[in-house]
């Protein structure tokens, strides 16, 4: 039997908090590992795709080689969306196994990450082509997202006023590590739903002008 590390990436934390992506993802690999061999670890990055040096996609690089174990992905662009990167793997004699299409040789995989590149590529011009035409009919771009990071700024100003008052005049007077620790052992999270650092308390308390 086929000894397995399983490789899993998400592009964003959002994703990877909530799972969005990284279920399917499972999936695909404990159905294909059942039939073929024994998954030996696991390694999953959150992180775009775009970035090759990837710390968990290297960690998987190096584990395979030492174990003479294959790295089985979901799907090819959860591994890479270079052609060049995934030739480079593929010489080094390391092996590449995609879930979605179990059978495909190390030809038909280079076949399929090119056509995917060559893609990619073609939706970029015709993206960018779109804006340049809707620029020059006078089209206003990026008002959505505007509209969107105006929206950002008020509730985070909202969260800032709120934690603002539920600090005491003796805890502001203290360290941003301090009131950074107060706030998460008291079950206080930031407006994310993540812990506070004495960076986080810093950037809130400023846009209350109430900074030390």
């Amino acid at each position: 039997m086929t000894n397995f590390i399983a490789y899993f990436r998400v592009s964003t934390e959002r994703q990877g908090r909530s799972g969005l992506g990284l279920a399917a993802q499972h999936r695909k690999i404990s159905d294909f590992v059942a039939g073929y061999g024994t998954l030996i670890a696991e390694f999953c990055d959150i992180q775009s795709g775009r970035d090759d040096s990837r710390i968990e996609l290297q960690r998987a690089i190096q584990l395979a080689k030492r174990e003479n174990a294959k790295i089985v992905i979901a799907r090819l662009d959860r591994f890479s969306r270079r052609v060049s990167f995934i030739a480079s793997i593929l010489e080094q004699g390391i092996g590449l196994v995609c879930a979605e299409m179990p059978n495909a040789t190390d030809f038909q995989l280079h076949i399929f990450a090119a056509l995917a590149q060559e893609e990619r590529r073609l939706i970029s011009e015709r993206t960018k082509a779109a804006l340049a035409e809707a620029k020059r009919r006078g089209k206003i771009l990026g008002s959505n997202g505007r509209i969107l990071a105006a929206k950002n700024r008020r509730t985070a100003d909202e969260f800032a006023s709120q934690l603002r008052a539920k600090l005491d005049a003796d805890l502001l007077r203290g360290s941003y590590s301090k009131i950074a620790r107060h706030l998460n052992d008291a079950g206080i999270t930031t407006v994310t739903g993540r812990r506070f650092y004495p960076q986080t308390v810093k950037n809130y308390l400023k846009r209350v002008g109430s900074t030390q």
